[in-house]
């Protein structure tokens, strides 16, 4: 949790939707240290926090929550990939897949194309290949399709003012440890800060930032299967905008919120149906 008018907090909440009520995560023993671009997975009991920085200092650490006992533990940092920000991170099920971000530590900046699979209840991390695998890059998306990791957009330059925009990506299986490339044909144009949902058997990447707050309203639907993408529809579609957030709902892609600069945040959505390609506004009431 972030405190912009003090500094990065060590403390968290539990929501209960049935009952609409908060309860605070009164437990710090052992949780991670303060960081911000850090990533988070849900195993099913236990949320997985893993990376970041703080202060710039790129984190190899995180920390395993059990919401049923307020506890932390620790992961290993032990065969752990470097530390990073801007990283993602997937489950498969059973193993945290982690990869890409970048890296600024005493002047020496970067982008990575390494990753590890973590294990939570051994408590192990393994590496994760190289070969094949995509550019190395930060602020891209990844998505588990039920049987790969798909990596795609993101930049190959840690620069937030000189972005170098990529419409690359990769399918990474865990099973045999092996990469392939996502097809360049039609694929939409690069982009950073953008969102990448799985449904309806492909992934569908809507929003994000062009070119240095460029905000974009357009975005494709790729299909691992094939290896193809197509695009998806304009007509409809909510504002331009870049770090919104997307869900999938069974049937439809639902974006709301975001911005289109670094001072104009929006109220806005849309819900998005990959199978007919069309779009409907999200309600603007209460």
């Amino acid at each position: 949790v972030t405190d912009f008018n003090s500094r990065i907090a060590r403390r968290g909440a539990r929501y209960d939707p049935d009952t609409d009520t908060w309860t605070a995560m009164l437990s710090t023993a052992n949780s991670p240290s303060a960081r911000l671009t850090h990533t988070v997975i849900w195993t099913g009991n236990q949320m997985v926090l893993w990376g970041g920085c703080d202060a710039g200092y790129p984190l190899a650490s995180g920390g395993r929550y059990d919401p049923v006992t307020d506890s932390w533990i620790q992961t290993s940092m032990t065969d752990a990939p470097l530390g990073r920000c801007y990283h993602t991170a997937v489950w498969t099920g059973d193993r945290m897949l982690v990869w890409g971000g970048a890296r600024f530590l005493q002047g020496s900046t970067g982008v990575l194309g390494t990753g590890g699979r973590y294990d939570p209840l051994s408590d192990t991390w393994e590496p994760m290949s190289e070969a094949g695998a995509p550019d190395a890059r930060a602020r891209h998306t990844a998505i588990w399709s039920g049987n790969s990791m798909i990596v795609w957009g993101g930049s190959a330059t840690p620069s937030f003012y000189t972005p170098l925009m990529l419409n690359s990506g990769g399918r990474y299986d865990p099973a045999t440890d092996t990469w392939e490339p996502t097809s360049l044909i039609d694929a939409p144009a690069g982009r950073v800060d953008h969102t990448a949902v799985w449904g309806d058997m492909q992934m569908v990447v809507w929003g994000g930032d062009g070119s240095s707050f460029a905000p974009l309203g357009n975005g494709g639907r790729y299909d691992p299967l094939a290896d193809l993408w197509r695009p998806v529809s304009m007509n409809g579609a909510p504002a331009p905008r870049l770090d919104h957030t997307a869900v999938w709902t069974g049937d439809q892609m639902v974006v709301w919120g975001g911005r289109i600069s670094l001072r104009s945040v929006l109220g806005t959505g849309g819900r998005y149906d990959p199978v007919a390609d069309t779009w409907s506004e999200t309600s603007l009431t209460d």
